[in-house]
């Protein structure tokens, strides 16, 4: 594995359950004791793990290092994957195994008792974390670290080049027009907008994950880049889009494509777009994008 420098990669951190389908293993965990899931997964260390809800995502990541390096072999802004793990390092040979099966490019396992191990998170330099266990995001979040929730699902293989859908509010941008909209009903939301239109929006808690990755996007031209981006939201485009368009470019965050919902269920665009992952703050839009078999995470 080349090694990365992790003040110019994008360091993403996955638990063993976002990575690989650990559902069985999880409620052995749960039913009968740290223990008997030690001796399980000791049992089974040359069984190889189902793919899990971020797999395809980080098969992507490492599809666009590929890209990257075969373009300039000494460029060091490359994805640089850490898994995180509460297994024993004797549990934890099945994971590296497992990894090892599918050629997956992991640069570091880290397995630690701690029952919190989100703490380990900035001294890695983490940019984005993701974990299927909801209080180890609301830890990292805590942290500071660009955090969700991935929800174990079947996962259908998915083609490169990698696609990530990011929802507006609350994601990309601050809570500040969901607010208003929760207090002042969408006419509230809508005049709010208007008046707010020249002034960009705040930042949310992946926009640090989305400026790197539109970093890494700006070393390619539109039609040969690895990366595709695309911004999926409830807004209306014609009384709410034009202050998130101006807010994108006031950033200097190029999106590939934009979809203004006005409302409308988000599914039938994701499943046309196919994403390796999608992010979204609704539970109700993570259901519908479950739905059609999109890779989806939460951000609470």
């Amino acid at each position: 594995v080349l090694q990365k420098d992790p003040s110019e990669a994008l360091v993403i951190a996955v638990t063993t359950r976002a990575i690989f389908n650990l559902e069985e293993e999880h409620k052995l965990y749960l039913e009968k004791g740290k223990e008997e899931y030690a001796r399980h997964q000791q049992a089974n260390q040359d069984k190889p793990l189902p793919p899990g809800t971020a797999f395809a995502f980080i098969q992507a990541a490492q599809y666009v290092n590929e890209k990257i390096l075969e373009s300039n072999p000494a460029e060091k802004n490359l994805f640089d994957i850490l898994v995180l793990s509460n297994n024993s390092p004797e549990s934890g040979i099945r994971i590296i195994n497992s990894a090892k099966h599918y050629g997956l490019e992991i640069s570091k396992f880290c397995f630690v008792s701690d029952e919190d191990s989100t703490q380990y998170l900035k001294s890695h330099g983490v940019k984005l974390f993701l974990s299927a266990d909801r209080t180890d995001v609301c830890n990292a979040l805590r942290r500071g670290v660009s955090s969700a929730l991935v929800f174990q699902q079947e996962v259908q293989a998915t083609s490169t080049p990698l696609r990530v859908v990011f929802d507006g509010d609350a994601v990309l941008f601050s809570d500040e027009t969901d607010q208003v909209f929760r207090e002042q009903g969408l006419e509230g939301a809508v005049q709010y907008e208007r008046a707010m239109e020249a002034v960009p929006m705040g930042e949310g808690p992946l926009k640090a994950f989305a400026m790197h990755l539109g970093k890494m996007r700006k070393k390619f031209s539109q039609d040969k880049s690895p990366i595709r981006t695309y911004l999926v939201t409830a807004r209306g485009g014609r009384d709410m889009g034009v202050r998130a368009i101006k807010t994108l470019q006031e950033w200097g965050l190029a999106i590939d494509e934009a979809f203004f919902m006005d409302g409308a269920p988000k599914g039938p665009i994701l499943a046309q777009i196919q994403p390796h992952i999608f992010f979204d703050d609704g539970l109700h839009n993570i259901q519908g994008a479950q739905d059609v078999g999109v890779p989806s995470a939460w951000v609470p």
